[in-house]
């Protein structure tokens, strides 16, 4: 039957977020409910709440997530009631055209959960919920497409929960869209959760000059932390020099632009050696552009890619960072500033917007689980 469960929404554009009870119901063919465990606090949240995405208000905000299965609907296989999993966005289809050319991480065709959450009580009383990139985990269960579900080995679950995003998305930045090999040059621009976490993806395959480009003296600390050789803070020093002197005059190898500016971007163009790579993994809001003289974009040559979730595969890629995790190889845990309940999840909006942390982390208690 339905559960009714604590979960944040937020009403209409601006809104604060707010602790509301809804309704998750039972799941149908192909889905999953998952009891959350965990959710990290991502810009992600806040530009659905601000708007920046859509306007299919209500939204059930929470994304990078982790908890147990509880229960799975017909036609399911893959996961089952017990299972310890990470949630993504991007179920794929396995029958697009990138799916069959055997690069399911460009899948063109991936889903969500059909049925929808509702608001259960109150003001907007049987509303239809949209959870954020179809997953809605600032709740304490949630209802997702079954393949929105990576199983994995069990652990902290405010840890491994954040390769549901942004973890995800900087290490795959680095090591699968930028392809960082041993003895390469890299140049992070941007130093919150994303660029460090391309950082530390950049100095596990063995990058020897990793640059740290940011304009707050304390995430440049943190990025020292996850791997950085060179930091550099833009607000004092022209980066694009100091890029090509911290890699011997020419530039880097990869520069990846976790920032989503034009003028960060452009940064990041220059600072590549000749036939380097640019990757953007900073999402630009839809009305900025960025103009290059063509001259430059040929004699450069090289790449420009932008990476969409680390052009990650989830049911490659989690369980492996999961393990290298476990072995120490991989610093998941240092991502976590802290972990609050459901309840301040506004504050932690505001900490975000400030610098002040790298990932806030809603826990949930983890005390509904089933046996498996």
């Amino acid at each position: 039957m339905p559960h009714t469960v604590k979960a944040v929404i937020a009403r209409y554009k601006g809104a604060k977020a707010e602790l509301v009870d809804i309704v998750v119901p039972d799941p149908g063919p192909g889905e999953a409910v998952v009891a959350v465990q965990a959710c990290g606090v991502c810009h992600t949240d806040l530009h659905y709440r601000e708007g920046g995405i859509s306007d299919d208000y209500p939204f059930l905000l929470g994304h990078e997530a982790a908890g147990v299965v509880e229960a799975v609907g017909p036609g399911v296989t893959k996961v089952a009631p017990g299972d310890f999993v990470i949630l993504n966005w991007r179920a794929v289809c396995g029958q697009c055209r990138a799916c069959l050319k055997g690069k399911p991480w460009y899948c063109f065709a991936t889903h969500n959960a059909t049925q929808k959450m509702t608001i259960a009580s109150g003001e907007g009383a049987g509303t239809a919920l949209s959870p954020a990139l179809g997953i809605g985990a600032f709740a304490e269960k949630t209802l997702v497409a079954a393949g929105q579900c990576t199983k994995v080995t069990e652990a902290d679950a405010a840890a491994v929960g954040l390769l549901g995003c942004g973890v995800m998305a900087g290490f795959g930045a680095a090591v699968n869209t930028g392809g960082v090999q041993r003895g390469d040059s890299v140049a992070v621009i941007g130093c919150g959760g994303v660029g460090n976490a391309a950082i530390a993806g950049a100095r596990l395959v063995g990058a020897t000059t990793i640059v740290a480009v940011d304009v707050d003296d304390r995430k440049l600390e943190a990025a020292r932390r996850f791997g950085a050789t060179h930091t550099i803070n833009s607000r004092h020093s022209e980066p694009v020099e100091a890029i090509r002197e911290a890699t011997g005059g020419h530039g880097a190898d990869v520069v990846i632009e976790a920032v989503g500016r034009p003028e960060t971007y452009e940064q990041a163009f220059y600072a590549r050696d000749l036939a380097g790579t640019v990757v953007l993994v900073g999402v630009p809001t839809p009305d900025q552009q960025v103009t290059l003289p063509m001259i430059d974009i040929f004699g450069r040559g090289g790449a420009l890619k932008s990476s969409w979730y680390g052009d990650c595969l989830p049911s490659r890629d989690f369980p492996m960072l999961v393990e290298l995790a476990r072995q120490g190889r991989f610093p998941l845990e240092d991502f976590v500033s802290e972990r609050i309940g459901l309840g301040d999840v506004e504050a932690a909006f505001a900490k975000m917007h400030d610098g002040l942390v790298l990932r806030s982390v809603v826990e949930i208690s983890p005390s509904q689980r089933p046996q498996a």
